[in-house]
């Protein structure tokens, strides 16, 4: 059973981007716009090999769904990872996350 719905589609990524409403840190880049509480995690090769990317993906879907009950519920999000995202470790990318929510003004 899954915890949470995820953007798949171009065509879902290309609508939050026209948007136009992010913010970033050094860690990764989030964009948000009106939606169902979806999730997009977009993470390039320059991050690193598959076992890199995936354990990045692995975290951002970890905090992702410890935070969910704080994230406005009417808010779509697509999170792109740096290349600095590469070595760290669960807590570093959910302050990040956080952070970025914050500036985002969807973190209730």
């Amino acid at each position: 059973m899954r915890g949470f719905d995820s953007l798949k589609k171009t065509e879902e990524f290309q609508a939050i981007y026209r948007e136009r409403r992010n913010a970033a840190d050094r860690v990764m880049v989030m964009y948000t716009a009106e939606g169902t509480q979806r999730i997009g995690i977009v993470c390039s090769k320059k991050i690193g090999n598959s076992v890199v990317r995936h354990r990045f993906v692995r975290l951002v879907r970890e905090v992702y769904r410890k935070q969910k009950e704080h994230v406005r519920s009417d808010r779509d999000l697509i999170v792109i990872a740096r290349e600095s995202a590469k070595g760290l470790g669960f807590f570093e990318i959910e302050e990040s996350f956080v952070t970025l929510l914050k500036r985002l003004k969807i973190y209730v």
